[in-house]
């Protein structure tokens, strides 16, 4: 039986959570005024403090708009509205890798199709240029995270959908922020490196080719050897 330490959140990251998701839920919609501040206070049981933390950090998200003398509203739904819920609950849930891993295939393997089908030219070589700063890291023993952002993101650019593309920068974004431990672990593999790198390219030459199954089986087998990898650390790291 593995147990985790129990860690605390704070107040106003509780708070931002909870209006986040009715947001995303739809209980929450534009144009919708929040209660007061003083109700609020009430309703959460917390201090005037925390809710003005909540607030400040809501309206730096982008999902609600404070109106001097007129009180606090929810936003226009637009794609950073239904986004920042999201890039919100992955930052604050810490022991999300492999979950990550696993959106990761439902949106990355459909992307790599898409990119397949669409990609022009410009975007090709963007991918390639990702692919030469990742071989150049490779030659130093560098981990090669933004190379490997930087070929994703312009997988996920190619596939002209700006919803989809929005969704996997947010988690793109992310996975390098919180998976840092996690890729230097998996770099201890010596092999791992040369056959990371030749996975990309591989995936890159079929997008060139036009080839979306083959372009979508790749990202797929690439994802899914580094869950297996990660989930072999991480069992390990809690033993």
């Amino acid at each position: 039986m593995i147990l985790k330490p129990i860690k605390t959140r704070k107040i106003y990251e509780q708070i931002v959570d909870q209006i986040g998701l009715l947001v995303a839920d739809g209980q929450l919609k534009p144009g919708d005024r929040l209660p007061s501040e003083r109700e609020l206070v009430e309703r959460f049981q917390v201090s005037r403090a925390s809710i003005r933390e909540a607030i400040s950090a809501l309206e730096m998200m982008g999902l609600i708009e404070v109106r001097s003398g007129e009180g606090t509203y929810i936003r226009q739904v637009n794609i950073d509205s239904v986004v920042a819920p999201l890039a919100w609950m992955l930052f604050i849930e810490k022991d999300s890798d492999l979950e990550l891993y696993e959106a990761r295939k439902v949106l990355e393997v459909q992307a790599a199709g898409l990119a397949a089908e669409r990609a022009e030219e410009d975007e090709i070589n963007d991918m390639f240029e990702a692919l030469e700063i990742m071989r150049m890291d490779l030659a130093i023993n560098r981990l090669g995270e933004d190379a490997d952002h930087r070929f994703h993101y312009a997988i996920a650019k190619a596939t002209h959908n700006k919803i989809l593309f929005r969704l996997m920068n947010t988690i793109s974004d992310t996975m390098r922020k919180t998976l840092m431990t996690s890729r230097s672990k998996l770099y201890e593999d010596r092999s791992s490196p040369e056959r990371l790198y030749k996975e990309h390219f591989s995936i890159y030459e079929a997008i060139k080719a036009h080839d979306e199954e083959k372009a979508q089986k790749l990202m797929l087998d690439h994802l899914v050897g580094v869950e297996n990898q990660l989930a072999a650390y991480l069992l390990t790291d809690g033993e």
